[in-house]
């Protein structure tokens, strides 16, 4: 009984603490009048202006980096309608195993224990997901990104302020 409780309160704090870093993300998410200045985008002169554009500019605009994929992230599965439903179909499966909490699950048809369960929901989930094509999504979505994240880091000039405080 205490651990269940203990175990609740610490899964408790672990939400608060991830929904309080979730909060600050989104307040650390640069205004679009900044993120868009088409008058700080210019090409590089050489590789290493290149490098030094990227490391201030993913730390500047981390915020707005993580927000761009999680929206490639949405319309890759909302595109891929097949892996969506295997996602949900995996979750809701796993969750309703865990729902009977050992118990068995008694149809008219027979019994069948939790191990029986996960293993039917494992045959059932693996051709459906290699039938979604997971892995081409991911590599979309890897290749999406890097190029979106990328491009914008690298032709986004630093601000004047950062250049005089490098010299110095």
């Amino acid at each position: 009984m205490y651990n269940s409780v203990f175990g609740e309160q610490s899964n408790l704090d672990r939400l608060k603490s991830d929904a309080g870093s979730l909060q600050q993300s989104i307040s650390k998410i640069r205004p679009p009048q900044e993120f868009f200045d088409y008058r700080r985008i210019s090409k590089p002169a050489n590789f290493g202006e290149v490098q030094s554009r990227v490391g201030y500019n993913l730390g500047y605009f981390l915020s707005n980096y993580i927000a761009i994929v999680s929206i490639l992230s949405i319309y890759a599965l909302v595109t891929n309608l097949l892996l969506l439903f295997v996602i949900f179909f995996v979750g809701g499966g796993i969750y309703g195993i865990n729902y009977l909490k050992g118990e068995d699950l008694v149809l008219p048809i027979g019994r069948f224990n939790t191990s029986q369960l996960y293993t039917g929901l494992l045959i059932v989930a693996i051709p459906l997901g290699f039938l979604a094509s997971p892995i081409s999504t991911m590599m979309w979505l890897i290749g999406s990104s890097g190029v979106s994240v990328l491009s914008h880091a690298s032709l986004m000039e630093k601000p004047i302020e950062t250049v005089f405080e490098e010299e110095v």
